[in-house]
């Protein structure tokens, strides 16, 4: 069966109102392509206008939660306009999670890197795996993750969340719960059982008194959230655009090093 003819995204809520959004694309560790942010888009907006949904699980199948952007597909068409339409997309899916009038609680197993830990981190809750694994690593590749920047300065402190983006190092689950990255930590045949107590404890509280202490959170809390996402989405369209970047993509695609450039040295 190919891709296209598998969704995106899978669906399922119940009686309580509880919508579950699966990531469904395990082989390419549900990393966000094109189609994914679009199947996505779709499953957001409908949530938003639906009266019975009282909270949202984003899960993912697989072996990974999410592994960020679709470095094939981004490597096949350099173009700034796309890029600047891809991260744009991308930033759309990021603040339909925060407009939802319902809580978004992320599951997640294995690594959630780069975008992937921008998803995480723009969910309203997280529960992890306890060998769940967060990184936002594309400046290994040449490419500083400047959107994910935007969602993980909002969660972790500004010198954590700085080491993390010049390093491009993982942390655990523990260390991600310890920064405010996620709220609780689980082992792997637990973690359905801590999902489930955060979504007793949500459901049991007046719906209308959870949409509307939502919307005042972020908007005390990120008055400026769209102003930054529209400079780090222009910022990482540009950054892409860079020899370093392409090649540093590349050598990913290709299970290779990357062969950059030499710096230029200090004038004498």
């Amino acid at each position: 069966m190919a891709e296209t003819d598998t969704p995106f995204v899978l669906k399922a809520q119940d009686a309580r109102g509880v919508v579950t959004l699966t990531l469904n694309r395990p082989q390419a560790f549900n990393a966000l392509s094109e189609g994914m942010l679009a199947a996505l888009q779709v499953e957001l907006d409908d949530v938003a206008k639906d009266g019975s949904a009282r909270v949202v699980v984003l899960a993912a199948t697989g072996k990974a939660f999410c592994a960020g952007h679709d470095l094939k597909q981004m490597r096949a068409e350099p173009s700034l306009g796309y890029y600047e339409a891809l991260f744009a997309q991308c930033t759309s899916v990021m603040l339909s999670l925060q407009r939802l009038p319902v809580p978004v609680i992320a599951r997640v197993q294995g690594i959630a890197t780069a975008a992937g830990c921008q998803l995480v981190a723009m969910c309203d809750l997280a529960v992890a795996a306890s060998d769940a694994r967060f990184a936002v690593s594309g400046v290994n590749l040449g490419l500083f993750c400047s959107t994910p920047s935007v969602a993980l300065s909002r969660n972790v402190p500004r010198k954590q969340a700085m080491e993390m983006l010049l390093t491009g190092d993982f942390i655990d689950a523990e260390e991600a719960r310890s920064r405010g990255l996620v709220n609780r930590v689980a082992e792997a045949d637990g973690l359905d059982a801590a999902m489930e107590q955060l979504v007793q404890r949500i459901v049991a509280k007046p719906r209308v008194a959870i949409a509307i202490g939502k919307a005042q959170f972020y908007r005390q809390v990120e008055a400026g959230v769209e102003s930054a996402y529209e400079i780090a989405g222009q910022a990482m369209a540009c950054n892409m655009m860079d020899e370093a970047a392409l090649e540093g993509v590349q050598a990913f695609i290709d299970k290779r090093n990357p062969a950059w450039a030499a710096e230029p040295g200090p004038q004498a």
